[in-house]
């Protein structure tokens, strides 16, 4: 099978460039969800904590319980499902789902402030502190989401003023329902890097801790690094001659005089290889895929024994006219994955 290979030293290095911004490790919430943007649950939780990061961020309550040896905070986004630990976070994404929380869950509070997608509205904010109140719910932090940060637009302004209306109003209502001091968070990765005084509690970096962030050439940042690169293994290898066509429908025909080697190597569509980069796909080393990508392989024109199919998930997505998010969650969870 096919494997994947996580380099610690870009993943530290990362790191070192977000605590930078954040002016602290401790405000570092690295995001986990969906196997670590496919890199590996366990195994990026073990690097993290190694560096010294505290928090993390995760989509359910089994990704959490997961992981809950290796932080301090988790904070779960997307699952009503609780368990009884004292260091996960449920996020309210609706006014309606208040109730369905346990009496005495911690709880962060979402709130739209423009995506138009998770969150409360900001004028339900009151009848949420109320309802939250009459649940006895524990609050914790009030936070939002940006729809636009990573691109070279004001909308990040307009949100960032949204959220600074809510967090006031919100400090007002913890007094008035009796709640602890709340903190607040915004910042995604791109986000993070829009401004140089970030003042929040923490930011949630998912895609910049793992080397793949892509913006506009005026926001760019430079010196991250990718953390992930895929390889394969060879299965076989043929001789094909000038008119031989490969694989399925014969995509692929060989063109040249002289008798060129393809070889089949164990990693398809079943893997994680997106069928769309079939489009003229060529590795880090130049070599070409001949044809359709296969369920469980695909041919190249090589005759190696192993291949680097990709160590930046932007070149292929680039391929595949997609984003590097898709090309990494894609990539199945049993492909076997190595720290070095």
């Amino acid at each position: 099978m096919a494997y994947i290979t996580l380099n610690k030293n870009n993943f530290f290095n990362n790191l070192d460039i977000i605590a930078n911004r954040t002016k602290s490790v401790d405000k570092i919430a690295l995001v986990l969800k969906d196997n670590a943007y496919g890199h590996g649950l366990l195994e990026m939780a073990t690097l993290a904590k190694e560096y010294g990061v505290k928090k993390a961020v995760v989509r359910t309550c089994k990704e959490a319980q997961k992981v809950e040896s290796f932080f301090e905070y988790i904070l779960v986004l997307a699952d009503n499902t609780t368990c009884e630990n004292e260091k996960i976070r449920y996020t309210i994404n609706d006014i309606k789902s208040i109730k369905e929380f346990p009496k005495g869950t911690k709880v962060e509070l979402k709130v739209d402030t423009g995506m138009h997608r998770n969150g409360i509205a900001m004028d339900e904010l009151e009848a949420a502190f109320l309802k939250i109140k009459e649940a006895e719910l524990l609050l914790e932090a009030v936070f939002t989401h940006h729809r636009s940060a990573d691109e070279f637009t004001s909308e990040w302004f307009w949100q960032r003023e949204n959220f600074k209306k809510v967090k006031e109003k919100s400090r007002v209502l913890a007094k008035e329902f009796g709640f602890s001091e709340l903190r607040f968070h915004s910042s995604n990765s791109a986000a993070l890097f829009r401004w140089t005084n970030f003042d929040e509690d923490m930011a949630r970096v998912g895609i910049a801790a793992y080397g793949c962030m892509k913006l506009p050439n005026a926001l760019h940042v430079e010196k991250f690094k990718p953390v992930l690169s895929l390889w394969a293994n060879r299965i076989s290898s043929r001789e094909v001659k000038q008119g031989h066509r490969v694989g399925y429908g014969g995509d692929f025909e060989a063109k040249e005089e002289c008798v060129c080697v393809i070889s089949n190597y164990n990693f398809g569509y079943g893997d994680g290889f997106l069928r769309a980069c079939a489009n003229g796909y060529k590795t880090p080393h130049g070599i070409e895929l001949s044809g359709r990508i296969s369920m469980d392989n695909s041919s190249f024109v090589s005759d190696k024994d192993e291949i680097l199919v990709f160590n930046d998930a932007r070149e292929a997505a680039s391929y595949a006219k997609t984003i590097s998010y898709e090309v990494l969650t894609s990539l199945k969870a049993d492909l076997n994955r190595e720290i070095v």
